[in-house]
C-alpha cells in the first residue's frame, strides 16, 4: 500500500535520478530512484576550454543526506524509458494533457494514455498514467493501481554520485 506521506517526500525532492529498474517478476515493475541536489561544494569537471563559462557551476548529484526510494507496481501494462532530452517534459505541460505531482506524476489525461488506448486492448479496468520525472530518465508507466512507494536506507557507497 502506497503512503501518502512517502509520496510527498518523493515529490518534493529537488530533483531525482533513476538509480535501478527492473522486472522482479512477470509484468512488476521496480524502479528505484535517489534524491539529488545542488552541491555548492562539489566540483564541475569540464574540458579546460570551459573552464571560464562554467567557472561558478556546481555539479547536482546525490550527497550525504539525500534520499532514495522505490517504486513498484504488481503489475503493469506497459511502461517506456525516455532519454530526459527527448522526452516529454513539458514544465507546464501541455494543453490536452492534465496531471498533479511534480517528479511523480500522475496523469488523467496524456499523450501516452492515448497510445496505450490505441494500440492495446482487453483491459479489465481503467488504465493510470505515472511519470517519474528524473534528471537521467523519464519513466511513463500505464497500470491499474498505483506503484508502491517505499522510502531505502542509503547506501554509503552511493554519496555523491552525479549521472
Amino acid at each position: 500500500m502506497t503512503n501518502v506521506a512517502t509520496v510527498e517526500q518523493l515529490d518534493s525532492a529537488q530533483y531525482l535520478y533513476l538509480r535501478e529498474l527492473s522486472e522482479p517478476h512477470d509484468n512488476s515493475l521496480k524502479l528505484v530512484v535517489e534524491e539529488a541536489v545542488v552541491n555548492r561544494s562539489g566540483f564541475v569537471k569540464t574540458d579546460p576550454e570551459l573552464e571560464a563559462i562554467l567557472k561558478d557551476a556546481s555539479p547536482i548529484e546525490s550527497v550525504e543526506g539525500c534520499r532514495a526510494f522505490e517504486l513498484y507496481w504488481k503489475h503493469y501494462v506497459a511502461y517506456l524509458v525516455t532519454e530526459e532530452l527527448v522526452g516529454s517534459n513539458a514544465g507546464t505541460g501541455y494543453d490536452d494533457e492534465c496531471y498533479t505531482g511534480k517528479l511523480l506524476r500522475v496523469y488523467s489525461r496524456s499523450h501516452f494514455l492515448d497510445h496505450i488506448a490505441r494500440d492495446t486492448g482487453g483491459h479489465i479496468e481503467p488504465l493510470q498514467h505515472y511519470k517519474v520525472v528524473c534528471l537521467n530518465h523519464l519513466i511513463d508507466v500505464a497500470a491499474y493501481a498505483a506503484p508502491d512507494v517505499r522510502p531505502l536506507a542509503r547506501n554509503s557507497n552511493v554519496s555523491s554520485r552525479t549521472q
